[in-house]
């Protein structure tokens, strides 16, 4: 028996699968853990957790599952973008990891652009702009704020890299993944001398680039004897999460659209032919098919809005989360006030900006706000507004793809807000257009585990691994009198935005 595992080395936790020949799912697995914000909009996690994770989920599908060591012929590896894990020459973490949700590298994020010669130079070298997200800004920030802790660095991994440090001993990326470092000649697809130059940074720092389906190693010996699996199973290149998750959902052709809302929101669309939005409003990166790109919009906090709300507003539904299950779960209650509330919420809006923005104002002083509060509101109008807010955001992307030209004929829908028959009704209200799922519902993990099969040689190429294991299962048609009540109400989310921008940065520098 041939088997695939995809291991996701997500934000909330990872999660691993393993698939045999056919797709078939045979066996999956997840653990949490924690994440650290020790100043407001800085974010951080310790790389150690993600290892005891995926140790402990590949462990449990291997069981699960009933895998013999030489069952599992190859992994493959996903992971939150833009993340920085820093190593000493002895392959020590030198501190806590950046994620992509934080915030601290605007003024770095200015340095990169002065280096480069301006915002116009730097998308001509990278195709994008420095945004504080990116990992590019993280590494300046270290230089410039922690210097000891600079000079102690010798390699500078994204999350799912240092995972496949620990199992292969190699330092090696994927071009998918390294296009978020800002460091990455995209249309080239390899690192960029020129800006590491102007940035004065050593290109040693940095992994080997791999296309996704190849073969980056091979299981170190103790590490295969620990997971109980055989020193013949491969790592392959992988992918970043978003352009995992595009090829889990089957986007891996032109006109087809993901819209996957996790912690964060993003619409993905495929490209044969490399695309850059001139203004650096959408990512333009690698995909993780071979020799082609796709344009991305990102909302920081899509699914996290809603998880702020349970958590920190509906204290009384948080607390239901650690044994609530079914319509008690805290989720399911928030969702079945919303659904009495007209659309529009009567008049309320959520600008879901709780972690900055990056799609399409690229702001890190933007802040979470409601706005229109009466006292006719209720926790089931917050909720409605927090659902249509993320909404929003993600038609601000939407809208910039449609406005480039790019054609979008489906639009598949994915993670949380896919699963949620109401969030997925608003989408496709908000968006004016039918919204469908398909039979994988588990994104990025299953993404990589194909091109793990890919790259063992089950399937030719990440598009026929696709067309043998995907279909689309349900449709959720747009109600046109609920797009029309949307297509008035955008607008008014639209100038929110920018009236409050300067009241935002003056927040901002409040602390």
């Amino acid at each position: 028996m041939s088997v695939f595992l995809g291991i996701d080395i997500g934000t909330s936790g990872t999660k691993t699968l393993a698939i045999n020949e056919r797709g078939e799912i045979l066996a999956e697995a997840s653990q949490t853990y924690p994440c650290y914000f020790p100043k407001p909009l800085w974010s951080e996690q310790d790389p150690e957790d993600w290892w005891q994770a995926t140790v402990a989920t590949i462990k449990s599908v291997v069981k699960k599952a009933k895998l013999k060591a030489a069952d599992v012929k190859a992994i493959g590896l996903s992971g939150q973008m833009h993340g920085s894990v820093f190593l000493d020459k002895n392959g020590k973490v030198v501190r806590k990891a950046l994620l992509w949700n934080d915030q601290r590298t605007a003024a770095e994020c200015e340095e990169i652009e002065r280096r480069a010669g301006g915002r116009k130079k730097l998308i001509e070298m990278v195709a994008n702009p420095a945004l504080t997200g990116f990992t590019a800004p993280k590494i300046l920030w270290l230089r410039n704020q922690e210097p000891r802790n600079f000079d102690k660095t010798k390699h500078v991994l994204l999350p799912k890299d240092d995972i496949r440090r620990r199992l292969t001993g190699e330092l090696a990326t994927d071009v998918s993944d390294a296009s978020g470092m800002l460091l990455l000649d995209v249309a080239k697809r390899t690192w960029s001398k020129k800006l590491l130059d102007k940035l004065e940074l050593d290109p040693a720092l940095f992994a080997t680039c791999y296309e996704s389906e190849e073969v980056t190693g091979k299981l170190l010996p103790a590490v295969a004897k620990e997971l109980g699996l055989s020193t013949e199973c491969v790592v392959v290149g992988g992918a970043g999460d978003c352009a995992a998750n595009a090829v889990g959902t089957g986007v891996v052709t032109g006109g087809t659209l993901s819209n996957s809302i996790g912690t964060s929101g993003v619409m993905f669309v495929h490209s044969d032919e490399m695309q850059v939005d001139p203004q650096g409003r959408l990512h333009t990166f690698c995909h993780a098919v071979h020799g082609k790109w796709h344009m991305m919009g990102v909302t920081l906090a899509a699914g996290g809005s809603l998880q702020w709300l349970a958590e920190n507003v509906c204290q009384d539904l948080a607390g239901k989360a650690l044994g609530g299950k079914g319509k008690n779960d805290p989720y399911a209650v928030l969702t079945r006030e919303a659904e009495q509330i007209p659309h529009g919420s009567e008049g309320l809006f959520f600008l879901p900006y709780l972690a900055g923005e990056r799609t399409p104002h690229a702001d890190p002083y933007a802040r979470g706000c409601f706005i229109g509060l009466t006292m006719k509101h209720t926790r089931g109008h917050m909720a409605r507004s927090v659902l249509e807010g993320v909404a929003y955001s993600l038609r601000d992307a939407l809208d910039i793809i449609r406005g480039l030209g790019v054609p979008v004929k489906q639009i598949r829908a994915s993670g949380g807000g896919g699963k949620s028959p109401l969030w997925r009704q608003i989408q496709a209200d908000v968006f004016g257009q039918d919204v469908v799922t398909i039979n994988a519902e588990q994104g990025p993990g299953y993404g990589v585990a194909l091109l793990a099969a890919v790259g063992a040689g089950a399937f030719k190429s990440v598009e026929e691994a696709c067309g043998a294991t995907i279909r689309v299962v349900q449709k959720t048609a747009y109600d046109k009198k609920a797009a029309k009540v949307y297509d008035r109400a955008f607008p008014v989310y639209q100038q929110l935005y920018r009236s409050l921008k300067a009241d935002f940065r003056a927040i901002g520098e409040l602390g």
